[in-house]
């Protein structure tokens, strides 16, 4: 990784997108990635695009998705305390559990007005039945005495906040912090633009690079950008469970490790024609990759597009992730590598006019 995409990597990581409010990360994802593609475009929820057309002229006879999710998980202001505390409800899957002790950013209009969870000390909680986070007893504490103090530094029900945590490196091979689910899949199709820009790689059909909003509320933005894009075949990107930790069960959720690839999931979604592709890719190039399976949904953008527009063609490769929803999501340096690497063989594999029917 050069200079540039590092600093690119800091500053989109480091950047808030909380779902639904996405625009300020992907304007770091379009100022980037615009310098590697022909075109760019957002959709009117702010899912943003960029496209790298055929060598002969702007076609889009064929067009190809690669695909990641730009939101990270949040909270709401849900109530303001006459005694000036703050009460929050979900903007996606927010752990409760998570919040005691962090320290958060609350965004109003005139910026961001810092606060932290507060929890009661250990010395107070000794009751015979003890106290967990949940949505109904966690706050925040702005340091106000009364509403109105609250209230003067423009804080207000509907305010979005999310944790301060920031990127940082672990023993030279993983990455740390809040939202890499799933902009650090937005980063490795960014990347993946720059690779073949630099290479001089020019592909026979029309390549969207996707970013989409609003993943962690039900597929929002993939729903609404595959029907405008309307792609032939889509690759989607996101996270997936690293299951090698302590207290997971790998015969519940699949034996999944950081650092031995990233992962092709086998689910109702997945195309199988497409998922050949990628497993022959990945064998003949010697990328390594891990399998896992999913039950019904895959639960990500690969449904989205999977069943729009009259079917598409749709494969889902995952980064695996350590801690995931979390301050301290990790992914290892290895994964993000050898998911950048798959993607530029499998997009260099597909023909325009491919032909994914069954027979």
């Amino acid at each position: 990784m050069d200079k540039k995409s590092r600093n690119f990597l800091y500053e989109y990581l480091n950047n808030a997108s909380p779902t639904s409010y996405e625009a300020s990360g992907q304007k770091i994802w379009l100022d980037f990635i615009a310098g590697y593609t022909d075109e760019h475009q957002i959709d009117g929820y702010g899912s943003a695009y960029a496209v790298l057309h055929p060598e002969n002229g702007k076609s889009d006879e064929f067009r190809v998705v690669v695909e990641a999710h730009a939101d990270e998980i949040s909270w709401y202001v849900n109530h303001i305390s006459d005694e000036g505390f703050l009460s929050v409800v979900k903007n996606g899957g927010s752990d409760p559990i998570q919040a005691p002790s962090k320290r958060v950013n609350i965004h109003t209009r005139d910026g961001v007005v810092k606060g932290v969870f507060g929890w009661p000390a250990i010395h107070l909680r000794k009751t015979k039945n003890p106290v967990y986070p949940n949505t109904n007893n966690i706050f925040i504490d702005v340091g106000a005495s009364k509403k109105s103090d609250v209230e003067k530094l423009g804080i207000h029900v509907g305010c979005v906040v999310t944790y301060e945590d920031e990127l940082l490196e672990l023993n030279n091979n993983y990455y740390c912090g809040r939202a890499l689910d799933n902009r650090m899949g937005g980063f490795c199709i960014a990347e993946l633009a720059k690779r073949l820009a630099k290479k001089k790689i020019k592909l026979p059909y029309s390549l969207y690079f996707v970013n989409s909003v609003q993943e962690e509320v039900g597929l929002r933005g993939a729903q609404m950008i595959a029907e405008r894009i309307q792609p032939n075949a889509a690759i989607i990107t996101d996270v997936t469970h690293d299951t090698s930790t302590p207290l997971i069960s790998t015969k519940t959720h699949g034996d999944i490790k950081c650092g031995l690839g990233p992962t092709i999931t086998y689910a109702p979604a997945v195309h199988n024609k497409l998922q050949d592709l990628v497993v022959e890719v990945a064998n003949k190039e010697k990328i390594p990759f891990q399998r896992e399976a999913a039950s019904r949904s895959t639960g990500t953008d690969t449904d989205a597009f999977a069943y729009s527009n009259m079917g598409v063609p749709s494969v889902l490769l995952s980064l695996p992730l350590r801690y995931m929803h979390s301050t301290v999501e990790m992914a290892h340096t290895k994964d993000i590598e050898n998911l950048i690497k798959l993607m530029e063989a499998c997009l260099v594999k597909i023909e325009k006019g491919h032909n994914f029917k069954y027979f």
